[in-house]
């Protein structure tokens, strides 16, 4: 033990991060003796973990360990507030989290998502990293578990079933707030400021892949932007879903060994440290069963992904060509395109974007399904469930900055395209059906399309109306409307 205070309390000292060892020192666990790496701070279970649940490439997301690390930090706060922690322990406690939570201990967190699905495993990797931590830094023996036990200390007044649920809230509404709505509010802006400008450009509209009558290009664009802002708004409902944190619920729900009143004040705590306004749950039943509300902003997700999909595919098709094609638009020139065909460039942010979206579908399908494996009074299924709404937040807020930056912001209108195809389309005809009727409409544009003739050509061999009357009718400007709204 290192040095002490004048009560006898150990003294904090001040170490940097890491372990000068080498080989193997020996940890224990409830089953016995472990060897873990003298150079690591993780102890027996993480070592059993790392030895039983090697699989696959796919690593417990580090959101998840800092997160708690952050529920370690609040706990002892409340516990020592509570008289059932000693002032010195929190401290070291909070010293360890504070280097965990900036990512210093990053190193120590190796293990698997595909764990015990109640996270135990990683909770106890947390608990036992800051329990070494703590005992260095007050000059005990790496592997004691004294003065700091990774159970009776660290994890004091928790349990898996409670933090790892805690530590997905709080992961994904940090990761959502710091990433994802910033960038989805940013390709909604400049899309935005795109409809703007392009409000008075009249083109031909297009359902079911066939020409339609026109509207504008802003109109167009317009509608681009209201999908964003409508999943913009999703993503929030969504996300004060999971506010509301199951800490303080223990094993069950019940808060067996849990202080009286701890559920409420660490989730202020939390809401302290994070600047974030989280409560505790008034079910912790609901909470500790269920990823109802994990399940819910996956689905939001999901419509954040169905959004960009259409917009993606909206760009790159309108940008076909550049000669045997719409293109309508032109894209940002970024990266050649084949490696046989000289001179070709591809829409590669579209496509990108839209593979982005698949994958989020994908994941959202997982999440479905573990949501639905709550049996009884506990969710097993929470690690796959955590690390796909994470990996979908994560690639959404990339792949909506790299389409912003490289593709919308450049983004530029073909008039002479645009305007070819509006002059030549028989929809157009459209404008006739309420003063000619739907019928006659129809024969003006059959026979233009069966001979090869302009609407104008096909309208006056018929003598349906006269010259003068097709030309103040048949005028695009003013067939898209008033604003966005319809009729």
């Amino acid at each position: 033990m290192g040095s002490t205070t004048h009560s006898g309390e150990p003294r904090m000292l001040d170490l940097a991060v890491g372990i000068d060892a080498t080989g193997q020192r020996e940890e224990f666990d409830s089953m016995g003796q472990v060897m873990v790496p003298a150079n690591c701070y993780w102890g027996a279970q993480t070592q059993r973990s790392l030895e039983h649940f090697a699989i696959g490439d796919d690593k417990m997301p580090l959101e998840i360990c800092r997160a708690l690390c952050l529920i370690k930090m609040a706990s002892a706060r409340v516990n020592t507030r509570m008289g059932r922690l000693p002032k010195w322990k929190a401290q070291a406690i909070e010293r360890a989290a504070q280097e965990g939570m900036d990512g210093l201990l990053d190193g120590h967190f190796p293990l698997y998502v595909w764990q015990t699905g109640s996270g135990t495993q990683t909770n106890m990797n947390v608990n036992e990293v800051l329990s070494n931590r703590a005992i260095q830094l007050l000059g005990g023996v790496l592997g004691s578990q004294k003065p700091v036990g990774p159970n009776d200390d660290v994890n004091m007044s928790q349990s898996s079933n409670d933090t790892f649920p805690t530590a997905m809230h709080l992961a994904v509404v940090q990761l959502c707030d710091d990433k994802l709505l910033p960038e989805v509010h940013e390709l909604a802006q400049i899309i935005e400021r795109k409809s703007v400008k392009w409000m008075d450009v009249v083109k031909i509209g297009r359902t079911h892949l066939q020409d339609a009558v026109p509207l504008s290009v802003g109109q167009e664009w317009s509608g681009y932007a209201a999908q964003l802002r409508a999943c913009e708004a999703d993503l929030r409902v969504a996300r004060e879903n999971l506010l509301p944190l199951a800490l303080g619920g223990t094993a069950v729900g019940t808060g067996l060994n849990a202080p009286a009143g701890f559920s409420e004040a660490v989730a202020n705590e939390l809401a302290s440290i994070t600047g974030k306004p989280f409560v505790t749950d008034p079910n912790k039943f609901m909470a500790l069963a269920s990823q109802d509300a994990i399940v819910r902003f996956s689905a939001s997700l999901r419509g954040l992904a169905v959004a960009l999909i259409k917009i993606a595919n909206d760009m790159r098709w309108l940008a076909a060509g550049p000669r045997c094609g719409l293109a309508e638009l032109q894209l940002p020139e970024n990266e050649p395109g084949s490696s046989i065909m000289p001179g070709k460039v591809n829409p590669t942010q579209c496509e990108s974007l839209i593979m982005i979206a698949i994958q989020v579908m994908g994941n959202d399908s997982t999440v479905a399904l573990a949501g639905s494996q709550g049996n009884f009074e506990l969710n097993v299924m929470r690690p796959v469930a955590v690390t796909n709404v994470l990996h979908s937040i994560k690639i959404l807020a990339d792949g909506c900055r790299k389409f912003r930056q490289h593709s919308v912001e450049g983004t530029e209108l073909n008039r002479n395209r645009i305007k070819f195809f509006l002059n030549n389309s028989l929809m157009l005809v459209t404008a006739l059906s309420p003063v000619i009727g739907y019928q006659q409409a129809a024969k003006i544009a059959e026979k233009a399309a069966a001979e090869g003739l302009t609407l104008k050509q096909a309208a006056l061999a018929l003598g349906a109306v006269t010259e003068e009357q097709f030309d103040s009718i048949v005028r695009p400007e003013t067939m898209i409307g008033n604003g966005l709204a319809g009729a």
